[in-house]
């Protein structure tokens, strides 16, 4: 192919405060009888006045954290001007050129970097309902809090895109302020596509948007079909037209929806009824402080803590669940030392958690290292042998009880596997123990 995809990612994703974005009512409307949790505020009527949602910003501003943005003192709310039926009032609340996070980034598996280029909040619209020639609306939707994140165009295939969308996905989960549940509209995703020349640095003069899709799966289709639809028309010699257009999947295709609007089609100018809003640097570091462990952070002291692959702490920080449940049980592995002869070690447990896939909903961590000594899973061996075998391997591997003793305590997961090539199923714990008690023997 004659031509580079530049690609970059619009995400809406719906916070799962309590209430909507600036009234009381409830933001839990999925699933409820339509226009059931509606007020003037949010379905517009004239002499409503917003009140904006402190939990939500501060999530938004976390959201932004999280993806290493720079957070503004001074930001401020702006009306954005379109007409459209699920609209009520005729504007959006939402942020322009003054949002609360921007120019952050997420580093991909491959090392590439994807900038963001902001995080900002707004409120989210009502939804339609096609029934046959007609058209409904429900309102329950209208205001709900909303954190819109926008990439920089550097994506260049659609597998760098459902790469950076699952982690995306798992930050807000992991965070807890969203449940990003694209089944329920929870997480939008609306990639921006176009071509260059190979040769050519500066970006296409035309952008073509896929709105509103709902999987990973889509998204990765979408593009996959843009980039062989703007092809073809380039290759007439011709230039895609700016325009919006949505994934059909019975289709297996985009369809065009309507003309692409421009910033300055939407009249954006500051919202009159919210005051700017700011913030010290000591409001920030304490929604900082807020910030559970993230993903990354996690995956890393897995590996480090547990001696880990990097392959199993990948898999058992993918959901922060599992994550904590498996946490749980080799603590509950450790306590039981008093009382259990043996006990199984975090890599025995991240094995039964990975194969054996309990439900970790109904299953107690007790109950679950009980299963795992039951099953024979590890052994106690006799102390002599033990000690016998981790003397002629620590004499064998002279440089790696050199780095140990120096402070690189991370090598003990090598002599634990050598040890392991002798006693398969032996407890890690044992073992661990053992070779601490010898290794200073061996300087």
């Amino acid at each position: 192919m004659n031509y580079t995809p530049v690609i970059g990612l619009e995400v809406h994703a719906e916070l799962k405060t309590k209430s909507k974005m600036f009234c009381g009512c409830s933001s839990d409307y999925f699933g409820q009888k339509p226009n059931t949790h509606t007020c003037p505020v949010c379905l517009g009527l004239p002499g409503a006045l917003p009140v904006p949602n402190k939990k939500a910003i501060e999530w938004c501003i976390m959201i932004g954290l999280a993806l290493n943005c720079k957070i503004a003192n001074f930001s401020k709310f702006d009306r954005k001007n379109y007409f459209y039926p699920d609209l009520p009032k005729g504007y959006q609340i939402s942020q322009y050129d003054q949002p609360f996070c921007q120019k952050g980034s997420v580093k991909l598996a491959n090392g590439k970097q994807i900038g963001i280029t902001r995080v900002h909040m707004e409120e989210d619209t009502g939804k339609l309902i096609h029934q046959g020639d007609s058209t409904l609306i429900d309102f329950n939707r209208s205001g709900v809090p909303l954190v819109e994140i926008v990439t920089e165009p550097d994506f260049e295939n659609a597998k760098e895109v459902v790469e950076y969308l699952k982690k995306l996905q798992q930050i807000v989960r992991y965070l807890s302020v969203s449940d990003a549940d694209m089944e329920k509209g929870n997480m939008r995703l609306e990639p921006n596509v176009s071509l260059r020349k190979k040769d050519v640095k500066e970006l296409p003069k035309y952008k073509v948007e896929v709105k509103n899709i709902n999987s990973f799966r889509f998204v990765e289709k979408a593009i996959v079909f843009e980039i062989k639809r703007q092809t073809e028309i380039l290759e007439n010699g011709e230039t895609p037209a700016q325009e919006t257009r949505g994934w059909d999947e019975n289709k297996q295709k985009t369809v065009s929806q309507r003309a692409k609007e421009a910033a300055n089609d939407y009249r954006y100018f500051p919202e009159p009824d919210i005051p700017p809003i700011r913030f010290t640097q000591d409001q920030i570091s304490k929604i900082k402080s807020q910030m559970p462990e993230l993903p990354i952070a996690k995956l890393s002291r897995f590996i480090k803590d547990y001696l880990l692959s990097e392959y199993d702490a990948e898999i058992l920080t993918r959901e922060k669940d599992l994550a904590d449940y498996f946490e749980k049980t080799v603590n509950d592995a450790k306590d039981s030392v008093k009382y259990l002869t043996i006990r199984p070690s975090p890599k025995i447990i991240a094995n039964w958690l990975i194969n054996k896939r309990p439900d970790i909903d109904k299953i107690l961590p007790a109950r679950l290292i009980k299963e795992i000594i039951l099953a024979g899973e590890l052994t106690r061996v006799d102390d002599i042998e033990l000690e016998k075998v981790i003397k002629k391997i620590l004499f064998e591997n002279k440089k790696a009880v050199a780095d140990y003793n120096s402070g690189k305590i991370q090598v003990i997961g090598f002599l634990i596997g050598k040890t392991k090539q002798h006693f398969p199923k032996a407890d890690t714990n044992q073992i661990k123990t053992m070779i601490g008690k010898l290794i200073s023997l061996y300087t």
